[in-house]
């Protein structure tokens, strides 16, 4: 019975410095969780300065520094659709100081972005959706159609005969090009271009005959009077966009399509962490001069958390994996 008890101590005192390792280990994380931040955050923008993800990083941004008390630094790590910022973030320690804001094709299709060396949903944790950036479909001003009705009857007669540009094969304004031409029964043909912006100077200049963008990449071309708004591809239709009609009033009241960008975080990161920058963005984009200034670029706040955000991904990678069978759309290697 004594030697029994006399191992008991003897493993007790082994273990005792492995657990107070533990110990040490973890308090700091703990420590971190309730005391953050104590210092700067990095913002991971995967796209150069200009476009949708990185306007709202930077409004955002702005505002999160002013309620978090640190400073907030936006770093555009470009490369590979995308992916290469994504890939710092998901490296990244987990500790709320570096987080990543993007729109969402690499987790709602990551079938058609670049090879990863991470699965998204398992590699990061969705923080919240920040906002929305509505698509258009628009067309040349030459095309003999200015309508929904007046594409489709052309387009029919037609077949093939008309083209369209998007920001990339396997983005979120191809398959909402695909997604109209499926369910109106459409041959239309793709021509991919690198970037909205392009994308949208194509069809202004008559290399292709309609296309999907963001407003801000029409609006230009729209006031020249070189393009006509054929939809917006959204159901609902935010005030900010004017008197745009919308492609569910045309007819097709099962099309909604729009961009949405969104906050995330290594996966590992603590939960306290992760309730405080949701708590954090909730404040500011109830603010109505964040709101004025994302409308200003084409976007919307519109914050979703918790398991409503998940089930929005998930729901929306569904949409688009139909779409991308349906249409037999390829990754381009």
């Amino acid at each position: 019975m004594q030697r029994r008890v006399t191992r008991r101590i003897v493993a007790a005192i082994a273990c005792a410095p492995f657990a107070l390792s533990a110990m040490l280990m973890a308090a700091p994380a703990t420590a971190t969780a309730q005391d953050y931040p104590t210092r700067p955050i990095r913002l991971i923008c995967p796209f150069p300065p200009g476009g949708v993800a990185d306007t709202v990083a930077r409004v955002v941004g702005e505002r999160m520094s002013e309620e978090l008390g640190q400073p907030v630094v936006i770093d555009n790590r470009t490369g590979a659709s995308g992916t290469v910022g994504v890939d710092a973030a998901v490296r990244a320690e987990p500790d709320g100081y570096t987080l990543l804001m993007t729109t969402g094709d690499f987790i709602t299709v990551p079938q058609m972005m670049p090879p990863m060396k991470f699965e998204p949903r398992k590699a990061l944790l969705p923080i919240a959706r920040v906002a929305t950036a509505p698509l258009v479909l628009i067309a040349n001003a030459g095309t003999p159609f200015s309508d929904l009705k007046g594409l489709i009857a052309a387009a029919k007669k037609s077949p093939g005969k008309f083209t369209f540009s998007s920001p990339g094969i396997g983005t979120i304004n191809h398959l909402a090009a695909e997604w109209l031409a499926i369910d109106a029964g459409l041959q239309l043909l793709h021509v991919p271009y690198r970037g909205g912006t392009p994308a949208a100077t194509a069809i202004a200049a008559g290399e292709v005959d309609l296309g999907v963008v963001t407003q801000p990449s029409a609006t230009p071309h729209l006031q020249s009077g070189k393009a006509k708004v054929i939809g917006l591809m959204t159901k609902d239709k935010p005030a900010f966009v004017g008197d745009m009609p919308t492609i569910a009033e045309a007819g097709m009241p099962d099309m909604d399509a729009n961009l949405f960008v969104s906050l995330y975080a290594p996966a590992k990161t603590p939960p306290e962490i992760a309730e405080r920058l949701n708590k954090a963005l909730q404040a500011i984009l109830k603010n109505k001069d964040v709101q004025k200034r994302l409308n200003l670029v084409g976007t919307e706040a519109s914050p979703l958390s918790g398991q409503a955000f998940l089930d929005a991904i998930d729901s929306g990678a569904a949409r688009y994996a139909e779409i991308i069978k349906r249409a037999g759309i390829k990754r381009k290697e």
